[in-house]
């Protein structure tokens, strides 16, 4: 299976102004069709070769370069399934390092000197691939790091496919490190101008600037900065009229991680008119985001309910019961007698 990227290199200055405020837009595809087929999905998947997932997301290039290009037409598939690795799908694409010349494979996380010899861009993306391996110490170099990283990565196709990597690993160290690289490619600090500019691109006219925010406030927020406010803002856009804004505020509380976003995905979950949505507010009760094992315990009770609610459609009870199926490990039947039996007998251990 080919996957194919397709973006305009969006250049960064030399020295830019974190401050500066962007002269157009970043866009992203409008095109984008997220999240067919949640019922594929299996417990704590990384990444499988095989199947394409499904789950796409809006890109956008830096927001505070001094120089612009629209990103048009990112179409990036992350690949979850229920088997494989990270390590199988990252295998697919050839990777050497840009401008150094020196294959991923020579570098090591706990080789400091050798890091440091390479450009921002190339530590990125080899600190990411290393973390997506479960190789000692990407994670704390990339900890270490990302600060000084701003203003010096620039998002492409390569760094898309690393992020995603990191995002669906089932390590939730190595999806914080994604979140970091990712937010840091944006150009995006954790300070009150870029959450401004996040909050002005939400409400903005433009359907795929708008997609964008919703997703990158979601990373903004799970990194700690205004969370309360993310949070507030992307539940307000779970009443939006249009089904893709409502698809992404729940892709955004999801990445935030809250405990209170779990009551408010529930809700959608049965409530909202969408399939599709439902369909997302589901996985990422289950699987996706940033959600402790604690924090997706806590919706089992509800999903029990919705497993036999008469309101709901078949298709729904279907998600419900893969959601409980991925949160406890159980392999029951789609019997809701069955998982009240289960959750009885197991619920005060």
């Amino acid at each position: 299976m080919n996957l194919d990227f397709d973006y305009m290199d969006v250049s960064q200055p030399s020295s830019p102004d974190p401050g500066a405020q962007p002269k157009s837009a970043p866009i992203a595809d409008p095109r984008l069709q997220p999240t067919p087929d949640y019922g594929t999905l299996g417990p704590g998947s990384d990444i499988a070769v095989g199947a394409a997932d499904t789950r796409q997301r809006p890109r956008a290039a830096s927001p505070f370069a001094l120089v612009f290009a629209i990103a048009v037409g990112v179409l990036l598939a992350i690949l979850t399934t229920s088997v494989g690795s990270a390590r199988s799908v990252l295998s697919r694409f050839t990777h050497v390092l840009r401008g150094d010349a020196v294959a991923s494979a020579s570098i090591t996380a706990k080789n400091s000197s050798q890091l440091d010899r390479l450009k921002p861009q190339n530590q990125a993306e080899a600190l990411l691939e290393l973390a997506v391996d479960r190789s000692d110490g990407a994670v704390d170099q990339i900890s270490s790091r990302v600060d000084g990283w701003q203003g010096k990565l620039k998002w492409d196709s390569q760094m898309a496919t690393l992020t995603s990597a990191a995002l669906n690993s089932s390590d939730m160290r190595v999806r914080e490190s994604g979140i970091e690289v990712e937010l840091a490619a944006y150009g995006l600090s954790k300070n009150s101008t870029s959450l401004n500019y996040l909050l002005k691109c939400a409400e903005s006219g433009d359907h795929a600037q708008k997609i964008w925010a919703l997703w990158a406030l979601g990373l903004m927020g799970n990194r700690g900065f205004e969370t309360a406010r993310v949070v507030q803002v992307l539940t307000a856009h779970l009443k939006d009229s249009d089904e893709d804004s409502r698809h992404w505020a729940v892709e955004g509380l999801a990445l935030a991680g809250t405990s209170e976003t779990i009551p408010l995905l529930l809700a959608t979950m049965h409530d909202d008119a969408s399939p599709r949505v439902r369909e997302e507010a589901a996985c990422a009760l289950a699987q996706s985001g940033m959600f402790t094992r604690e924090q997706r315990l806590s919706a089992v009770p509800q999903l029990l309910n919705d497993t036999d609610d008469p309101s709901l459609d078949g298709q729904t009870h279907a998600w419900a019961f893969q959601a409980l199926t991925d949160i406890t490990g159980q392999r029951l039947p789609n019997s809701s007698a069955a998982w009240r039996s289960w959750y009885e007998e197991n619920s005060g251990q």
